[in-house]
């Protein structure tokens, strides 16, 4: 059976949390920093688990479909791939993709097409579809796929190589380039949407769901 390493066991938040009533904590099947910021806040423990799946092939097995579907299917093939190696216990896989004038991005292959990604949507407003799956025992609890929408700014040429030296491959671990919470930010011009939904995880929904499985107090 394939074992993860003993660091990615480490349990983040308090484990003693008076609103978690699961016992173990939750398993988080990314390695997102958003992701973890955003639980972290929201004082859920986790487990960082990350999922190791081939998203390009997982795209091009969907064929012809929206952005909401790719994001959906790679979330729940994270959370599938992780539930397998974690009988009895809750696993949140995640996942975002973006879209723009009929293109759909998911993230960017190496700092040449995080350019070129860039170049497209400067001046342009776009929609991140943020994708979760709560699943457990392989089984399907929840999911769902909730929309932002971004105008970036225009970006000139120098500013996009600073960027991109600035961030290094963080630029490559994001749907469209960026993390706002970070040095994203300085990308855009107008953000319209639930702030913990651009950061990767809709939280909000995430909270009902683990209440109505008994995994937080109500």
């Amino acid at each position: 059976m394939t074992k993860w390493p003993v660091d990615d066991f480490h349990v983040s938040g308090d484990p003693s949390s008076p609103f978690w009533r699961a016992g173990a904590p939750l398993i988080l099947a990314s390695k997102s920093a958003g992701r973890r910021q955003v639980l972290l806040q929201a004082g859920i423990p986790f487990e960082t688990r990350p999922a190791d799946v081939d998203e390009r092939a997982i795209e091009t097995g969907l064929g012809a479909v929206g952005a909401d579907d790719i994001a959906l299917a790679l979330a729940r093939a994270k959370a599938g791939v992780v539930s397998k190696l974690a009988p009895g216990r809750l696993v949140l896989g995640a996942d975002q993709v973006a879209s723009c004038e009929g293109r759909i991005f998911g993230k960017p292959e190496n700092t040449e097409k995080a350019a070129e990604l860039l170049r497209f949507l400067s001046g342009r407003g776009h929609r991140l579809h943020s994708a979760m799956a709560l699943v457990r025992d392989g089984s399907v609890l929840f999911e769902a796929v909730m929309p932002a929408d971004l105008t970036m700014r225009p970006l000139s040429e120098a500013f996009i190589a600073a960027y991109l030296a600035a961030m290094g491959e963080t630029a490559l671990t994001s749907a469209g380039a960026y993390q706002v919470e970070g040095l994203g930010a300085q990308l855009f011009s107008q953000v319209s949407g639930d702030h913990w939904t651009i950061m990767g995880l809709p939280i909000l929904p995430l909270l009902d769901a683990l209440r109505r499985e008994g995994a937080l107090i109500s």
